[in-house]
């Protein structure tokens, strides 16, 4: 008779873990913005809060195993701040050529 082969369990490394929460009014927007970001970044993450109750807290959630990662992406969002972000949405766009600096 064969042995049945273990299945690998991957512990908590797959728990979803809070990296973001707000009740803000534009929660839910900076949520998904996060998310968004995220994603970008092969990071794995859900959005949790319902967009019907606004006074109800948002989350997003990532993979334990990609908190480190997931922590760092933000980091460096934060610190690139929105005009990185213009840039790198003007590269995405047909054309994608990322618009001038003021004054030059």
């Amino acid at each position: 008779m064969a042995t049945p082969t273990p299945i690998e369990d991957p512990g908590h490394d797959l728990d979803m873990v809070p990296i973001f929460s707000s009740m803000n009014h534009d929660a839910e927007m900076e949520a998904m913005a996060l998310h968004s970001l995220l994603e970008a970044n092969g990071i794995e993450s859900t959005v949790v809060g319902p967009s019907s109750i606004p006074s109800v807290e948002f989350q997003v959630q990532v993979p334990r195993s990609q908190l480190k990662e997931a922590e760092r992406v933000m980091a460096e969002a934060r610190d690139a701040g929105p005009t990185a972000a213009d840039e790198a949405e003007a590269e995405t766009e047909p054309g994608g050529s990322a618009p001038a600096a003021a004054g030059e």
